[in-house]
């Protein structure tokens, strides 16, 4: 094995199955009724949950908790008439909010349980702030990829977008992008609260600790523990490991090969000085470790083209959760679905202006989610896309990075990519030219555009008449927005994961059967998320698939309870959970 393949087979090592014929085979360290494997939002929230119905329950994350939850944005989808739409003066329902999603989730899920999800909107918004979150109704003017300080209600998705839209809700399209009021970026406040409640809800919490491998019962296939490895408290080295964590988190985005050496250190602490230790699992284990992004092996099996692309999530985002499930018969579907954010706005102008691709050619809405746009352009134009504006649009668009209220991260690339990057024609032939794309096929999008926008036809995409511009000349400006321009990163992350039983969250076999004893939740699990991403509905999921696997979990009949040896760490028969 070479000497990659070997740090890549051991910076998230997973092993197989540890099978006894009985639970008092095992010298168990600790036990719970419920043991909840990653500390996240979907693990917080199947944590309360659990204990909620009685259990008791112990969470188990790889660091201090948070996942990336806490790096994330902080925004929940939520609709069905929640009161902060009512405050802002949308009408909303949840049959409406169950319709659009048809568009995002494409079967991904069964109608019923995108149903469910919009049923229990509103009361899983209220849950969340039971458990200390607080929402607003402040909305912004414009269309933006996440709302500036002080506003906290917006369109984070394509509800406004023509093609989307529906005949059940017989107002104006409602916004579902619920942000945590925070300043900054509101993940951290989000999770802060979740964290708090799981505590004060009496879950038990076991960090810096890492789960190897699932303990099953042989006869029936129960899952009936884990193996966790947990690094000595007060050591040097377990501070260091926890440290990684943050700096890590610092470095992901800008700082991406310092922040993989992070990730590796962090998995060779954890080889090197981590206690083997089996944790009892009494009633059901459940599985939220994240996605996979940070697995380079997953990457390179499932979603390759994506490598160039802005990993996104936190270190334990290395498909561990999904692995252990495969360890024990799970299935693993729609691995190869990647979210890939290519947002054009703000400036909210930008897509006024026409994207096309290597050619030439229109080939989506300008105006659709950032998500969407990067479907299209990573799954059916090779990765390669330019986003051409002219002189009225650069000037409107400038001026609101400058005096916009703008976050520096939507405005400083911005300008960047129209005053450094952009590439400059007097014409469209000279711009095609310099692009390298067909300037015929070049000149029938903006003939097509501008017709559109005078009114005389229907715009090609779908546009909307507000989001159409007229071209009258003067110069142009394209913009490479393709996946491997630097100076306008791709963020991506993965959607797929362990196929479950939407009725309570149980992971299943390949025959489609709950494998007894283990449940999956947030991105570890198929999910409403799983298909096509907009903002907040992957943190709704995490709650929703949560809740539901913790309800459940939590209310399967005990098996029978085997001694905890204080101290043991190790097989009581000899040979017996050795690596």
């Amino acid at each position: 094995m070479s000497n990659s393949n070997k740090n890549r087979s051991t910076i998230n090592p997973i092993e197989s199955a540890l099978d006894v014929d009985s639970a008092d085979e095992i010298r168990w360290s600790d036990s719970a009724d419920v043991v909840v494997v990653g500390w996240g939002a979907a693990g917080a929230s199947a944590a309360i949950e659990a204990r909620t119905q009685g259990a008791d329950v112990l969470v188990i994350d790889r660091f201090s908790g948070g996942g990336a939850s806490v790096l994330s944005g902080g925004v929940v989808y939520a609709g069905g008439g929640t009161r902060y739409q009512k405050q802002a003066g949308y009408e909303d329902s949840p049959e409406a909010m169950a319709d659009y999603l048809k568009h995002e989730a494409n079967g991904v899920v069964s109608e019923q349980t995108l149903a469910r999800f919009s049923r229990e909107s509103v009361s899983n918004l209220d849950w969340l702030e039971k458990q200390g979150v607080r929402f607003d109704s402040s909305m912004p003017q414009y269309k933006t990829s996440y709302p500036p300080d002080g506003v906290y209600l917006y369109y984070s998705g394509n509800e406004v977008v023509p093609a989307y839209g529906n005949a059940k809700l017989q107002a104006r399209p409602a916004p579902r992008g619920h942000r945590v009021v925070a300043k900054g970026q509101s993940g951290a406040t989000f999770f802060a609260a979740l964290k708090q409640s799981t505590l004060d809800n009496g879950a038990r919490a076991l960090t810096q600790a890492r789960v190897r491998r699932l303990v099953r019962e042989q006869a029936t296939g129960r899952i009936i523990g884990v193996e966790v490895w947990v690094l000595p408290e007060g050591d040097a080295r377990t501070e260091r490991h926890k440290k990684l964590d943050e700096l890590v988190a610092k470095w992901r985005l800008y700082q991406a090969p310092r922040a993989q050496a992070g990730r590796r250190e962090a998995a060779q602490i954890e080889n090197e000085v981590g206690e083997k230790r089996f944790i009892r699992a009494h009633k059901a284990v459940i599985l939220s470790t994240g996605g996979y992004i940070f697995n380079a092996d997953l990457m390179d099996q499932h979603a390759p083209a994506y490598k160039p692309g802005w990993l996104t999530g936190a270190a334990g985002c290395d498909g561990s959760g999904l692995r252990l499930g495969q360890s024990v018969g799970g299935v693993g579907k729609d691995l190869h679905n990647i979210s890939a954010w290519r947002f054009i706005t703000p400036p909210s102008v930008w897509p006024k202006g026409l994207v096309v691709n290597a050619r030439g050619e229109r080939f989506c809405n300008e105006q659709v989610y950032g998500a969407k746009l990067g479907y299209e352009m990573m799954e059916k134009q090779g990765g390669k896309a330019w986003l051409i504006i002219d002189g009225s649009l650069r000037r409107q668009a400038t001026w609101q990075c400058l005096f916009g209220g703008l976050w520096a991260f939507q405005s400083m690339p911005a300008l960047a990519l129209m005053y450094k990057v952009a590439l400059k024609g007097s014409s469209v032939a000279d711009l095609a030219r310099k692009m390298d794309a067909d300037a015929a096929t070049l000149q029938r999008q903006f003939d097509e555009a501008n017709a559109a926008a005078r009114g005389e036809r229907e715009d090609a995409m779908g546009k909307s008449k507000d989001m159409r511009h007229e071209f009258k000349g003067g110069s142009l400006f394209a913009i490479d927005i393709s996946i491997n321009q630097k100076m306008f990163p791709l963020a991506v992350l993965s959607l797929g994961g362990l196929q479950v039983n939407e009725d309570d969250g149980g992971v299943l076999d390949g025959a489609g059967q709950n494998i007894p004893g283990l449940f999956a939740a947030g991105r570890t699990a198929i999910g409403i998320a799983s298909s096509r991403y907009v903002s907040g509905l992957s943190l709704a999921d995490c709650v929703f698939s949560g809740r539901r696997a913790g309800r459940a979990a939590a209310v399967l009949h005990d098996v029978v309870k085997a001694p905890v040896m204080a101290g043991a760490g190790v097989a009581a028969l000899e040979g017996v959970g050795q690596s």
